[in-house]
């Protein structure tokens, strides 16, 4: 048997590479899907439409190749941070990701990182608490809101998927088994679009959404014109299985256009209202969460979170913004908020992105404290760190520890913090942005099969390479050559190493990869390869 050995990544070089992947090419590879503008980096600029911008892009597939162009920054006196370095590219697989980074300094919670990387690679990707892939969504569809959660008793990968528009987004949600086959696609009702914002299933087996509908509207409270037109922040709630709309309600219909603090003014000519074409945002809604009978809503744009009654719609309280039904501290007064999420009768946790282009400050993650009955909110716990600041986007998730994770949004970076607020992990690198950022147990295995490839050389070696996509018990890699497909033998075996594995072996007709489980038995095989020597 011919030793293995440790791969020299110099050794990729291109003028000296055959690159053999047989019958394994199973689909076409479209990278750079991102959702265009998201934000470009930590202190990249403030767009007029100040979530996620642009629409859907699409590059050919090639090793090396990376995202579309973002727009080009506002007038903001803000700095645009570096260009993120080159996408991480690899030799069984087209697919790309950002070059991601993390640090630890003690064991964080149990599970993955779900990101949405922005600009750069795969738009939804599974890594694991060392920055390696676990699995990257294969079409180059655009993803956001990329999470674990439960469906009929199962743990289910959800996603947003579809095209950014000035902001929000049209699309639909996702759902998929363990083993990455479709669940569900869940689509807006009464003729909508679902929005990137929210895809949230509840335990009655429904999908709490969002849509933006354009809609006429007077914008004289606001400054503008009489016959202009708006956003209409639609929250629905979906049968997952029927497609039956249960939930309709329109922030038009319950929210005055002046509680907001944004201003047809305050955007260049494209968003002020005075077409179809160029609708006024004055709620932009980015959350919607279940709170029993009724439904925890944030509104970007008036500062505000809304408790909707379930069965009529009618607002039961506002917190925060101009019409305020309580009395907020001082140092728990947000701006600008995402991702508000109703933790019991007492408790909310929400991202205050707070900064924007022009001011100085962090972004932070809070707890807060809130009394129903006197009609107060205390700050019961902030997490911040290294003065990040995500100008857009962001969310807070409580972990079954009570560690406490951070997506900084615009700001492409996550932090794990204790309870107390001691930060303890990051990963930064998560392309432009992404939109939220979680930590979740999670356990698959692919239909599809292992991917082999094969470089040779003059010598009387070959380098082969193993990966499997979205697998996530795979422990080691057996290399199997021979003269033929029906003579190969174990050439070695080595322990996984991030997403790609690679050894050297000796020079065969026939190559194959088999997956192996931590007790030794096999998990897939690949397809056999022909080496063209």
């Amino acid at each position: 048997m011919e030793p293995i050995q440790d791969e020299d990544e110099a050794s990729r070089g291109v003028d000296r590479r055959t690159w053999v992947r047989g019958a394994l090419s199973r689909r076409g590879f479209l990278i750079g899907a991102g959702l265009a503008g998201a934000g470009a980096v930590a202190a990249a600029t403030y767009a007029s439409h100040d979530a996620i911008s642009g629409a859907l892009t699409r590059t050919a597939a090639h090793p090396g190749a990376s995202a579309g162009p973002s727009p080009s920054a506002s007038s903001s006196s803000v700095a645009a941070a570096p260009p993120a370095l080159p996408d991480r590219t690899f030799v069984s697989t087209h697919l790309t990701t950002p070059r991601v980074t993390s640090w630890a300094t003690s064991p964080t919670a149990a599970g993955l990182i779900f990101v949405g990387p922005m600009g750069h690679g795969s738009n939804g990707l599974i890594l694991d608490s060392h920055a390696e892939p676990v699995w990257m969504e294969s079409t180059g569809a655009g993803v956001t809101d990329l999470r674990v959660q439960t469906f009929e008793g199962q743990p289910v990968l959800t996603y947003w998927t579809g095209t950014g528009i000035g902001g929000h987004g049209q699309g639909t949600g996702t759902i998929l088994d363990t083993s990455y086959t479709m669940v569900a696609q869940v689509n807006a009702g009464n003729g909508l679009k679902a929005d990137l914002h929210e895809f949230s299933l509840t335990a009655a087996g429904t999908a709490l959404m969002m849509s933006y509908p354009t809609v006429p509207h007077d914008l004289r409270p606001v400054g503008g014109p009489t016959k202009g037109f708006i956003y209409d922040c639609h929250v629905q709630e979906i049968n997952v299985r029927s497609g039956e709309m249960l939930f309709d309600w329109s922030a038009a219909d319950h929210i005055d256009i002046a509680d907001t603090y944004k201003l047809p003014a305050d955007d260049n000519a494209s968003a002020d209202g005075s077409t179809e074409a160029k609708a006024f945002d004055p709620f932009h809604l980015n959350s919607v969460d279940d709170a029993g009978d009724a439904l925890l809503v944030s509104s970007r744009h008036t500062h505000t979170l809304y408790l909707l009654n379930r069965a009529d719609g009618a607002i039961r309280w506002r917190l925060g913004g101009k019409l305020s039904d309580f009395t907020v501290a001082s140092d728990a007064a947000f701006a600008r908020q995402h991702d508000a999420r109703h933790r019991s009768g007492t408790l909310i946790s929400l991202f205050d992105n707070h900064y924007s282009a022009g001011n100085t400050g962090a972004s932070r993650g809070w707890l807060l404290s809130v009394d129903e009955a006197a009609r107060t909110v205390s700050l019961q716990q902030e997490f911040s760190h290294a003065g990040h600041r995500g100008n857009s986007q962001g969310n807070v998730q409580i972990l079954d520890d009570g560690h406490v994770l951070v997506g900084w949004g615009s700001d492409p970076a996550a932090t794990e913090f204790t309870p107390d607020g001691r930060a303890l992990f990051e990963t930064t690198g998560l392309g432009n942005a992404s939109y939220r950022t979680y930590r979740c147990p999670w356990t698959a295995s692919p239909t599809t099969l292992p991917e082999a490839a094969v470089l040779t050389g003059n010598g009387s070696t070959m380098q082969v390479y193993a990966s499997w996509n979205g697998a996530t018990e795979t422990a080691a890699w057996r290399f199997m050559t021979g003269a033929s497909e029906e003579s190969l033998t174990e050439a070695g075996t080595v322990p996984r190493r991030g997403f790609e594995t690679s050894a050297a072996v000796a020079v065969a007709a026939k190559v194959a990869v088999q997956a192996l489980h931590l007790d030794g038995s096999v998990l897939a095989t690949s397809n056999v390869l022909t080496v063209q020597h």
